[in-house]
Parts: structure tokens; C-alpha cells; sequence
């Protein structure tokens, strides 16, 4: 397979910097990252060749080599999928050591083949009766044990078929079927899935099961509403997001409020909890769109220095935060700004809107100033963090009403109250 190198340009990173970049800048981050993603590819089966499934792992290289020749972009996709991102990084660390999933590229290689409409044959390991075809869905058989079989991918009509284990599973993008489980899809453009399969769809603890059709139904209906507030009034923002989030993972959280997280383990992934509502989702789509962007960015320029041990301040958190913490705090809430800046003469949205956009846009202000006197910055970061805070500085003087920009002062001076007394001994 190609391995191509990716750097970010000086005109990308500037973009980036105003807290925006458009589908542009995006997509070189994209393109870093599936690099990224290319390069533990190879070294896995580099290092996999005193490991048990060495012959497992070179037999899905080659698959996914010749693959690549007639539909380079199905093998990319599937290379980009973000749970093949994680699990390909976990199974480089431990791999040395006999350890990880090496043979798990076996599955890669098969969704590659349907999405490819190819046909592929290929010996694959089974986890406790279970085989994930990344960013497709799960096949279940009966028996529930871990051995290594026979799997053939068959192109039919409307689909594909998976022989595995005796058995003939229909591949269905649309519904689950006898032992079929799929990824659902509530968008189509862009596309994006909500994985509640994959074993590494999320590398946190609070990952939650399979979506009930109530659920998933609600899902779709506060995306789909989310996706037109995004198209309407943050035309740029929803660019974005159509280049780099593909995947919606489910998380259980302790309450009812909406939450949400990104990681630099599965770019592309936003995971939350079950939504209130299509604005809520919007601004929370808008919102973790930023983290995987420094993410992304933070894996090509160094931005920070290491980290001393000092923590600070983040009026958006209750506890002291580490630098880089602080930096993620600062470029997403500089995002939620400028989402709330389109709203500011909304008739609909009217004094809270207002609210939202003056305290944050104070909140990031003062973050960046408190990220370019730490002395921690790299040269980048500096320049970075400098051209952030002057697109800031020129939304403060843009106006709010009165009774907005009091109740702001309000909000934020309460919150570093409540942080004084948790915080100080």
C-alpha cells in the first residue's frame, strides 16, 4: 500500500488559528491523520512477524495491496475508519510483546472487500463468536467461541455475502439479519454512523451498548434538525464537520445533561450521550468539532512544551487544568463563540444567544492570555494562541446588549467564585 507524507501548510495552520479554517485546512488534517493511520499499518506487520497471527496479518496486507489498485478509495476509507485508528495504535504497543490484536486487519481487509463490492478470501480470528467488519457492522455466531476461520466475501445484488463458520450472513447496509448486526447510518450526506458495535469505537469507560430503535430513532431525528441548523446558519462549520467527523459513539453519563468528548485516539469520533434536542446537538457537534481539529494539528506542530506541572484556571471547568488542557479549552470555546456570534440577532435565540456569545468570547480572551504569559508555548504555539486571541479581541468589540453583557459578568464571576472555594486551600 502507498505511504504518503502530510504536512500542514502555513496557510492551513493560520486558518486553524482563527479558531475556523474551512474544508481546506480541514481536509490536510485528514489527510495527516490517515497518513498517521497508514504508517502503523505497515509497522504492525513489520513487528507482527513473530507474533501468532503473523501470517494472518501479512495475508490482509496483501488483500488490502491488490484491493488498493482497483478501489483505492474503499481501502482508504476503511483505513481512515476511526476504530481502525485506535485499534491499529493499541496493537502497535503491544504487539513487541506478543501481546494486542494484529489479526484483527483480517476484518479490515474484509469490510474493505464489500465496501469494494470485491470478492475476498481470508483465515480470521473470532472473539468469543464475534467478527467486526469496521465501519459495517458485526456478524454473531452461534457457539460464542475464540478460533481462527475460513471467511469469503461474496459481492450479491444490493449487498454482499459473508461465508464464515458454515454459515451465510447478508451483509445489509440498510437493517440487521440473522446474525447481521449493522452500523446505522441517519445521514447520508454527509455520512455518518453511529458505531455502538466496535470494541474500539471509544477508549473510555463510560462507552454504552447497542442503541434500542427509540433511541436511535431519537438520535437521527436531533441530528437531522442538527445537520439543518448547521447548513442554514453555519455553512463553514457544517463544511467541517462533513470532512471530519464520521462516527457518533453513545457514552452513558451520570445524568440527563447533554454530554459529550473527542479523543485523539479515534479522530473522527464525537461521542455523547443521548441528545435533548437538534440545537443542543448542533452547538454540541460545533463545540467537539474543535477538539479533534487541535487534536489533529497538535499530532503535526508542536504546540506545547512539556508539561511542568503547573495548572491553571479554565472558566469553563471546575478543577486547575494543565496547559494543554487549557489551550483545548480556549480553541473550543472560541468555537462556541462564534457559533452563538451568528445567532446574536436571532429573534428566536435573542438575550441568550447574546449571553452565550459575551461570555465565552471573554472566557477564551482571557485563556489566551493566561496560555501566552505561561512561557510554555512552543514557537508555534505562540503563534498559534496570538492569532486566536486577536480574532477574539476583535469580536469584543462587537456589541451586546446591556442586560446580556450583565448577566455574562454574572455567570462567569459566580463560576470563579464556586471554582475559589473548591480550588483554595
Amino acid at each position: 500500500m502507498s505511504q504518503p507524507f502530510h504536512r500542514v501548510s502555513g496557510a492551513a495552520f493560520s486558518g486553524l488559528a482563527t479558531s475556523g479554517g474551512g474544508a481546506d485546512a480541514v481536509a490536510e488534517l485528514c489527510a495527516a491523520q490517515a497518513s498517521k493511520n497508514r504508517l502503523l499499518v505497515r509497522h504492525l506487520v513489520d513487528e507482527s512477524r513473530r507474533h501468532p497471527d503473523a501470517e494472518l496479518v501479512a495475508q490482509a496486507y496483501d488483500a488490502l495491496s491488490e484491493l488498493e489498485e482497483c478501489s483505492p478509495e474503499e481501502v482508504d476509507r476503511c483505513l481512515r475508519y476511526p476504530a481502525v485508528g485506535a485499534w491499529v495504535l493499541r496493537a502497535c504497543r503491544s504487539v513487541a510483546a506478543g501481546g494486542g490484536e494484529p489479526g484483527r486487519l483480517t476484518a479490515v481487509a474484509l469490510a474493505a472487500s464489500v465496501r469494494a463490492d470485491t470478492s475476498c478470501r481470508l483465515r480470521v480470528p473470532l472473539s468469543d463468536g464475534e467478527l467486526m467488519l469496521p465501519s459495517l457492522g458485526r456478524v454473531r455466531l452461534p457457539g460464542g467461541t475464540s478460533r481462527v476461520v475460513e471467511a469469503t466475501v461474496e459481492p450479491v445484488d444490493g449487498g454482499a455475502e459473508l461465508h464464515l463458520g458454515g454459515r451465510v450472513y447478508p451483509v445489509s447496509a440498510q437493517r440487521d439479519h440473522h446474525g447481521w448486526q449493522v452500523l446505522h447510518r441517519p445521514l447520508d450526506d454527509p455520512e455518518l454512523t453511529i458505531d455502538d458495535l466496535d470494541p474500539y469505537r471509544w477508549p473510555g469507560a463510560d462507552v454504552d451498548g447497542r442503541l434500542t430503535d427509540e433511541r436511535r430513532q431519537r438520535w437521527t431525528a436531533c441530528l437531522r434538525e442538527a445537520w439543518d441548523i448547521l447548513t442554514t446558519h453555519h455553512q463553514d462549520v457544517a463544511e467541517e464537520i462533513a470532512a471530519v467527523v464520521s462516527v457518533l459513539t453513545p457514552i452513558v453519563t451520570p445524568t440527563r445533561d447533554q454530554h459529550s468528548a473527542s479523543a485523539r485516539d479515534t479522530f473522527g469520533t464525537i461521542a455523547l450521550s443521548d441528545p435533548i434536542d437538534g440545537p443542543g446537538m448542533a452547538v454540541t457537534l460545533a463545540h467537539e468539532l474543535q477538539h479533534a481539529k487541535l487534536n489533529a494539528l497538535s499530532e503535526v506542530v508542536e504546540l506545547i512544551g512539556r508539561d511542568d506541572g503547573r495548572r491553571y484556571y479554565a472558566p469553563w471547568r471546575p478543577d486547575p487544568r494543565p496547559l494543554f488542557g487549557l489551550l483545548h479549552g480556549a480553541y473550543a470555546h472560541a468555537g462556541l463563540a462564534g457559533f452563538w456570534r451568528r445567532h446574536t440577532e436571532d429573534s428566536a435565540l435573542g438575550l441568550y444567544a447574546q449571553v452565550e456569545f459575551a461570555r465565552w468570547r471573554e472566557a477564551a480572551h482571557q485563556v489566551t492570555g493566561t496560555l501566552l504569559d505561561s512561557g510554555g508555548l512552543t514557537e508555534a504555539g505562540t503563534h498559534f494562541v496570538a492569532m486566536l486571541r486577536d480574532t477574539l479581541g476583535r469580536w469584543q468589540a462587537e456589541p451586546v446588549t446591556p442586560a446580556a453583557a450583565a448577566q455574562a459578568r454574572l455567570q462567569s464571576e459566580h463560576h470563579r467564585q464556586e471554582w475559589s472555594r473548591a480550588n483554595t486551600s
